[in-house]
């Protein structure tokens, strides 16, 4: 595999960092465990995992809830709904009269979501559970009305999804990318497949515009984090 000098810098350094005594494999996992799951969101994931739909990890989830707090967040997009996982995470955190609106075209992803609902005490008054697809919901979302827009579901149509997504955000709203690293095949430029690359895009978009202030983090399977920033900035 060809690698930038960057990128051969940046391996040689984790290698040394590494023979130096750092365990970044034991760093991730004690990140990923460090704040106890509760059972309703543990089996809200087992459902994910039965459907075959991704869902945020339990780091990954905790970041959103981190998130969502910071905002104070009221309002919230889901594209995939990812049987229950992130809306039990966000409502969480977001205040009492909070709406997340979750927009899949698979009914039977919102059955699992609203089983998880309530197992987890959500109020189903908080949720706005859209089946259909996403490209026919999206554009009829009124612009920039929304503090956080989640962007998970199919990965290969993450990068049609991406100009809703940053439309909809207000401004000072987080755009969050589940699932940004693909089980590490985003970074590894071999790998070629329709969902690494179509993941990769996106990361490659979101470079380009001079409004968002970004992040990649490694929670889970990675959060790409967008902040839109103010347009007089």
């Amino acid at each position: 595999m060809l690698v930038s000098g960057r990128a051969t810098c940046l391996i040689s350094s984790n290698i040394e960092a590494m023979a130096g005594g750092v365990d970044y494999v034991a760093n991730w996992v004690f990140a990923e465990d460090f704040v106890p799951e509760t059972r309703a969101l543990a089996n809200a994931r087992s459902r994910a995992r039965e459907l075959g739909v991704p869902a945020p990890g339990p780091g990954a989830g905790a970041l959103l809830e981190v998130m969502a707090a910071a905002l104070k967040a009221r309002s919230a997009v889901e594209i995939g709904t990812s049987a229950g996982v992130a809306i039990i995470h966000l409502l969480r955190a977001m205040p009492p009269g909070a709406i997340v609106t979750s927009v899949d075209l698979e009914i039977e992803h919102q059955h699992a979501a609203r089983e998880s609902l309530r197992e987890a005490d959500v109020s189903l008054s908080q949720v706005r559970l859209i089946n259909s697809r996403p490209a026919e919901v999206l554009p009829r979302l009124a612009d920039e009305a929304y503090d956080l827009v989640l962007l998970g579901g199919s990965r290969l149509e993450y990068p049609e999804r991406l100009a809703d997504a940053i439309r909809l955000l207000r401004q000072g709203g987080v755009l969050v990318v589940d699932g940004a690293l693909v089980d590490g095949r985003v970074p590894d430029p071999a790998r070629r497949d329709p969902v690494t690359v179509a993941v990769r895009e996106v990361g490659k978009i979101l470079r380009q515009h001079d409004d968002l202030t970004l992040a990649m983090n490694s929670a889970s399977d990675g959060l790409l984090l967008a902040v839109k920033r103010p347009h007089s900035h």
